[in-house]
């Protein structure tokens, strides 16, 4: 502390200015310039040999499937890309996809997907099927596009009419009314009653009931089990062979 206060006191003669060391990048650059200035500018030649201009046109929405991407960037990606690729192949201008039982279904844009989800759902013959049901429906008509799943559910969503006359699974309980059939025999109600304990007579477990809705005419048979050949055997020969 003696050492300092002697420093102290030496150093009050002169007038000193503290000048820190550290420094901005920036202003260091700009103070190197200034003190360096260059004095034979070249200017920058903007003429590049073999430069070209390309123009592209403006395109309709929905005219053609573009894909945007720059390569895949490992080996697993790029096998990936070429299993996905293998599905769709280019015939002149159009592209189809190759189904699982070799179908070949031609891929179109938004527009005309919707048209066809509008045709096929609630046109002239639409049935207002499901989004499931709609989207096998236009692939078996040839058509396909990557979001067909989606949109065909949306779609049917948005339908006013499945709207107003879907069934209203939440609805509160009404009275029950009975089925009225247009003719005998045009229409029936099937069901099975099972397994009884005792067994019947045969050994068998269950019942299969058959009942006419106009003329509430009964058919039944006992089985040992219910399976869909038997059920399919009971209707051709008690119910087809029968009644028509």
């Amino acid at each position: 502390m003696r050492n300092i206060a002697k420093w102290r006191c030496q150093l009050t003669e002169y007038d000193i200015e503290y000048v820190p060391r550290t420094s901005v990048k920036g202003q260091a650059i700009a103070d190197h310039l200034a003190e360096f200035p260059i004095e034979d500018d070249t200017p920058i030649d903007f003429d590049f040999p073999d430069e070209g201009i390309l123009q592209v046109d403006e395109e309709e929405d929905g005219t053609a499937w573009k894909m945007y991407f720059d390569g895949a960037r490992n080996s697993t990606s790029s096998e990936t890309l070429t299993r996905l690729a293998a599905h769709y192949f280019l015939s002149g201008e159009t592209l189809y996809r190759r189904s699982f039982d070799a179908t070949l279904l031609r891929c179109v844009d938004e527009n005309e997907a919707q048209r066809l989800m509008g045709e096929i759902h609630e046109g002239n013959c639409g049935p207002h099927m499901s989004g499931l049901m709609l989207t096998k429906k236009l692939m078996r008509l040839g058509y396909f596009w990557s979001t067909m799943e989606a949109d065909c559910a949306k779609h049917v969503r948005h339908c006013h009419l499945c709207q107003v006359y879907a069934d209203q699974i939440k609805a509160p309980p009404n009275e029950l009314r009975p089925m009225a059939a247009p003719w005998p025999f045009s229409m029936w109600g099937i069901d099975v009653i099972g397994p009884i304990n005792p067994k019947a007579s045969n050994r068998h477990l269950f019942i299969l009931v058959t009942i006419d809705y106009f003329t509430k005419w009964i058919e039944a048979i006992t089985l040992a089990s219910v399976t869909a050949n038997a059920v399919a055997r009971f209707l051709k020969r008690d119910i087809i062979a029968r009644y028509g």
